[in-house]
C-alpha cells in the first residue's frame, strides 16, 4: 500500500481546513453536520452483525465498534470544552489519550450506549452551538497538546470534520468488510 493511499485511508474526507474567514453558512452546514451525526450512525449500523462491526476501516484502524465509542467519548469532551469556553476565560482544556480509551472494556459492549449518548449530547449540542452570538464565536481556549488556541467558531468546524470524518470509517469499514482483520 502506498503512502497515498494509506493517506486516503486514514483521512478519506481529507482533513480538516480552517476557512481565512468563518461565515454563517459555514456554521449553519457544520452545525448541521453534527446534529445529523447520531442518526446517521444509527442507521449505517443498525443491522450489522457482531462481526460486521469488527470490521476495520484500514490496516491497525479502529473497528467500527470502537469508532462510535470513540465519537461518543470525544463528543462529551467537546460539549465540556464548549462550555468551559463560554464560562471561563480563554481555560485550558484537558485531552486524553483516545487510543487508551479505545482499549478498556466498555469498547467492546453493545454500541447501543453510545448511539443513546450521542443522541443526547448532539441535541446538547446543536442547541448550544445555535445559541451563540458573535462574541462567543470568538472565545477561545488552549489545547495544550497542541499548544494553541482554538476559536468556538472554528471548534464548531473541526467537530463537524469529525463527525464526518469518523462516519465515513464506518463506510470505508463496510466497503473494505474483513480487508483489514
Amino acid at each position: 500500500m502506498t503512502e497515498k493511499e494509506f493517506y486516503k485511508l486514514r483521512f478519506p474526507v481529507g482533513e480538516f481546513t480552517k476557512p481565512d474567514k468563518i461565515t454563517a453558512d459555514h456554521l449553519n452546514e457544520w452545525i448541521s453536520s453534527i446534529e445529523s451525526l447520531p442518526a446517521r450512525i444509527e442507521s449505517i449500523t443498525k443491522d450489522l452483525t457482531d462481526d460486521q462491526l469488527k470490521y476495520k476501516y484500514r490496516p491497525n484502524g479502529w473497528t467500527i465498534k470502537q469508532v462510535v465509542h470513540h465519537c461518543a467519548d470525544s463528543h462529551m469532551n467537546s460539549i465540556i470544552r464548549f462550555k468551559l469556553a463560554l464560562t471561563e476565560k480563554t481555560p485550558t482544556i484537558r485531552p486524553y489519550y483516545e487510543d487508551r480509551f479505545a482499549k478498556l472494556i466498555d469498547y467492546a459492549d453493545s454500541i447501543e450506549s453510545s448511539i443513546a449518548i450521542l443522541k443526547g449530547v448532539h441535541h446538547k449540542l446543536g442547541t448550544l452551538l445555535k445559541s451563540f452570538d458573535s462574541d462567543e464565536l470568538k472565545r477561545e481556549f488552549v489545547h495544550p497538546e497542541h499548544g494553541q488556541r482554538f476559536s468556538l467558531e472554528e471548534t464548531i468546524g473541526i467537530y463537524a470534520w469529525h463527525s464526518n470524518h469518523h462516519y465515513a470509517h464506518i463506510e470505508q469499514a463496510l466497503e473494505y468488510k474483513d480487508t483489514f482483520q
